[in-house]
């Protein structure tokens, strides 16, 4: 499942991210990739220790617990603290799979990536290139969204970043794992919650919204990993 999270961060939050961003000490991307990836990967990272990276990363964890589309998506278990990078000057990142495992540094956690993220935190405006190419079963999709907006999609997707020939391309990027390790079950659970969602709104006194709910957790309760 891809999906879009509009306006996630409010362009004041944007803009002072972006202020912090620019501020900040970057290193080569290819500290964090893997052996493939490497070879594919030419942007610039904030550390995985940096200051500036464990504000915004706070910020965005934050944000992400008050998010209900978010949490009816990607039902998370885990979430990955939030990393940045940055292109400019061709920048770009080849057809990749993210690490199917990944540590939280400093601990002895481990995350499956059921699901990536990007938030974007420039404009389309400010940059040409840059396009977030995602390959799964819904097809090719090209995604260059506003700043403050977010997409989801499958951490098992192939996916890659365009050059970026103009200008700077902020984002933040993390990945989650969820209570339900399927894409294609937790799709069918973010369609019923939904359904449920626009029933309640359209008849709240209907009768089918306390089954429908049952089937809901019931179903969450059988393909729930805990």
């Amino acid at each position: 499942m891809l999906l879009l999270v509009p306006d996630f961060l409010s362009p004041d939050e944007v803009h002072e991210a972006r202020a912090m961003l620019e501020r900040a000490d970057w290193e080569d991307g290819r500290v964090t990739a893997g052996h493939r990836a490497v070879t594919v990967k030419t942007n610039l990272q904030l550390s995985l220790d940096s200051p500036v990276a464990k504000t915004l990363g706070d910020r965005i964890m934050d944000r992400l617990a008050q998010t209900p589309l978010f949490i009816a998506a990607a039902l998370p278990m885990r979430i990955l603290p939030p990393r940045f990078n940055r292109y400019e000057g061709d920048g770009a990142y080849g057809s990749h799979v993210d690490n199917a495992i990944v540590p939280i540094p400093g601990t002895p956690i481990r995350v499956r990536t059921d699901i990536s993220a990007t938030l974007f935190l420039s404009d389309p405006d400010d940059y040409d290139g840059g396009d977030l190419i995602v390959e799964d079963v819904f097809g090719e999709q090209s995604i260059k969204l506003p700043a403050g907006d977010m997409v989801i999609y499958p951490g098992s997707s192939l996916h890659r970043v365009t050059p970026v020939t103009r200008g700077v391309r902020f984002a933040s990027f993390f990945w989650t794992q969820s209570l339900v390790r399927s894409d294609q079950q937790r799709r069918m659970l973010f369609d019923l919650d939904c359904a449920i969602q626009q029933l309640t709104a359209d008849h709240a006194e209907h009768g089918s919204i306390d089954s429908f709910t049952n089937v809901y957790h019931n179903l969450l309760r059988q393909w729930s990993e805990t």
